[in-house]
C-alpha cells in the first residue's frame, strides 16, 4: 500500500502477509480522500478508523495533517504494526487493541468521521448495529459523518435513503451524516 497524498506522500508500507486485514484499495481511497477534502479541512478532523487493519487509512489521515486520529482493530498483530509503522514514519496516531463494538460503548471521545471497515461478510444487521450504538451515544460531532466501506453484497441505502452510496467495483462507500441517523 502506499500514501497517496500529503507530506508522506508516495511511501510505500508493505503489511506482513499475516494480518487478517484487507486494506482499502488505492482507487478507494483516493475517491475517499476528494470526496473528503472537498467537505472537510482535513486537518481540523478527529477520526476514528474503526477496524483499523493495516493502519492504511490512519496513516493517508495523517499525511494530509489530521491531528488527532485513533486506530482500533481487536488483532495484536494490526495494532502492533499499525504502532511500529506510526512510528517510524511518524504518524501521530492513538493505537486502541479492542473489539470495535466495546470500543464504541466506552469511548468518552467523540469525532468528526468515523470509518469502518469491518469484514466484507457482515451482516446488514450488524453494520445497522454499530451505526446504531454510534447514535445512541451519540459519538459524532455536529457535522460529523460515519463513513463505511463494504461489499457490493449489501446495501444500507435500503435501509436509510438519505445515505449516499458510492460503488467502486466491488466495493462501496456508505456516507451516513449525523443528521441522517
Amino acid at each position: 500500500m502506499r500514501i497517496i497524498s500529503g507530506t508522506k506522500k508516495s511511501i510505500l508500507i508493505r503489511a506482513p502477509k499475516d494480518l487478517p486485514s484487507r486494506p482499502t484499495t488505492d482507487k478507494v481511497k483516493e475517491s475517499l480522500f476528494n470526496i473528503l477534502s472537498n467537505k472537510f479541512k482535513i486537518d481540523e478532523l478527529k477520526v476514528l478508523d474503526l477496524f483499523a487493519g493495516t493502519g492504511n487509512i490512519s496513516y493517508e489521515f495523517s499525511s494530509r495533517g489530521c491531528k488527532k486520529i485513533f486506530s482500533v482493530d481487536n488483532n495484536f498483530k494490526c495494532i502492533k504494526f499499525i504502532r511500529d509503522t506510526a512510528l517510524k514514519h511518524g504518524f501521530d496516531i492513538v493505537t486502541r487493541k479492542n473489539n470495535s463494538k466495546d470500543f464504541l460503548l466506552n469511548t468518552n471521545e467523540n469525532f468528526d468521521i468515523i470509518f469502518l471497515d469491518p469484514p466484507y461478510n457482515y451482516s446488514m444487521d450488524q453494520y445497522l448495529d454499530l451505526i446504531n450504538v454510534i447514535k445512541q451515544r451519540n459519538l459524532l460531532f455536529e457535522n460529523g459523518e460515519i463513513i463505511i466501506e463494504h461489499g457490493s453484497n449489501i446495501s444500507l441505502i435500503e435501509k436509510n435513503n438519505k445515505i449516499d452510496e458510492r460503488k467502486y467495483g466491488s466495493s462501496i462507500l456508505s456516507f451516513i451524516k449525523k443528521a441522517s441517523l
